[in-house]
């Protein structure tokens, strides 16, 4: 059993990814309680004002920034710390490599996957908020974990919901149906057609959570729910049949499990990410957050409805990709990235992402899994192939 953290027996803790949304609500909650914790590793990707601020304040002993000219400005910022630095993206694999018992891997995207893996194969308590990792690397990672005697605890607090109800009780075979509930994003009622002129603004404008860009413009076009299904069906060992989507524009249900003799349990909350971050940081106990309380009577009305997938088309592709598997989620999800991406340069239009995800899709081969080398390979295509579709749109 591992040890509740507590000021005898403070936990250490790496974060992967610290100046983003994830990371920074995990650094609010360390300062809060900083006699349970000793920050091993901070990284970022080139918030190097950040990230030199958060190490001035939670005194890590290393401190990495993936983006190599990044470097110097890290360094003079945190002369005489006696904090070491360094730069490129295999310092950030060697911060998951240092010993720290806690990691959380919140680098948004497939950049996340080396140092993810480096924390799993040293058998770290591993908190992912980075569901690319699962959906690129599905059998690799979960293999990796059995093998190493790893821990994953999801922060995303659809899965964090499920880990939570699922805890201290019978085994898969008593499950019925996982439900992730959705927002439903900024375009719930918005039409179609309407869709089509949308701005990344008003993509990026969540109406219940506060999230970074990308996710964000995932949530409006429902894809942030596709690779939860392919992330839940990898974490739980659940089939894609048996994972269920419904829309809670409230957010107060963070996802659902139905169980064979009726009953279905599901774990709420305000809509605060610190929540889910704070249940995997106090693992297997729990900690105190700053999160608003929920008040139910205040509310009044939970609403739910199905996801209309004919206008979230996101949805049935990325269950699509999951049932062909192999290298089809990873390919399901390099696509995304580089067409949000051009979305949000205002290269593309809103609608164009998900078409471009379904083409690329089309255009590879969607053979097995093999090695992480495979899966960088089948990233690199599947980024190739979405910039051509896109420069064909333009």
């Amino acid at each position: 059993m591992v040890s509740i953290p507590s000021a005898a027996t403070p936990r250490s803790v790496t974060i992967l990814g610290s100046t983003g949304s994830v990371g920074g609500n995990t650094v609010d909650l360390l300062q809060r309680s900083p006699e349970c914790f000793r920050v091993e590793a901070l990284t970022a990707h080139r918030n190097v004002d950040l990230l030199a601020a958060q190490a001035r304040s939670l005194k890590p002993r290393f401190v990495a920034v993936a983006d190599p000219e990044g470097y110097r400005a890290l360094a003079d910022a945190l002369s005489g710390t006696g904090i070491e630095t360094a730069a490129g993206p295999e310092a950030v694999v060697a911060a998951a490599e240092r010993p720290a018992d806690w990691v959380m891997a919140a680098i948004v995207g497939s950049r996340g996957l080396a140092p993810t893996m480096a924390a799993v194969r040293r058998g770290a308590m591993v908190a992912f908020a980075n569901k690319e990792c699962l959906v690129c690397a599905g059998p690799l990672m979960i293999e990796q974990v059995r093998a190493c005697g790893a821990t994953l605890l999801p922060v995303d607090s659809e899965h964090n919901a499920i880990f939570q109800v699922l805890e201290d009780r019978a085994g898969a075979g008593s499950v019925e149906r996982l439900v992730l509930t959705a927002s439903g994003g900024p375009f719930r009622t918005l039409e179609q057609a309407a869709m089509a002129g949308v701005t990344p603004e008003q993509a990026v404008a969540h109406p219940t959570w506060s999230m970074g860009a990308k996710i964000s413009v995932d949530s409006a076009t429902m894809m942030n729910k596709g690779l939860e299904i392919v992330e839940a069906h990898y974490l739980f060992g659940i089939d894609e049949a048996r994972i269920g989507v419904l829309v809670h524009p409230q957010s107060v249900v963070h996802s659902m499990v139905a169980y064979v003799d009726g009953s279905v349990l599901a774990q709420l909350g305000t809509p605060d990410m610190r929540t889910p971050i704070a249940h995997c940081l106090a693992w297997p106990g729990r900690m105190p957050t700053p999160s608003a309380r929920l008040d139910l009577a205040q509310i009044g009305q939970l609403t739910f409805e199905p996801p209309d997938e004919a206008r979230f088309p996101a949805l049935a592709l990325a269950r699509r990709a999951l049932q062909a598997g192999g290298r089809a989620p990873a390919i399901l999800n390099a696509a995304n990235e580089v067409a949000v991406a051009a979305f949000l340069a205002r290269r593309i239009g809103f609608l164009d992402i998900v078409r471009t995800v379904e083409a690329a899709l089309a255009a590879l081969p969607t053979g097995t899994l093999e090695t992480l080398d495979d899966v960088y390979d089948i990233d690199q295509q599947a980024r190739e192939a979405a910039t051509r579709l896109i420069a064909g749109r333009e």
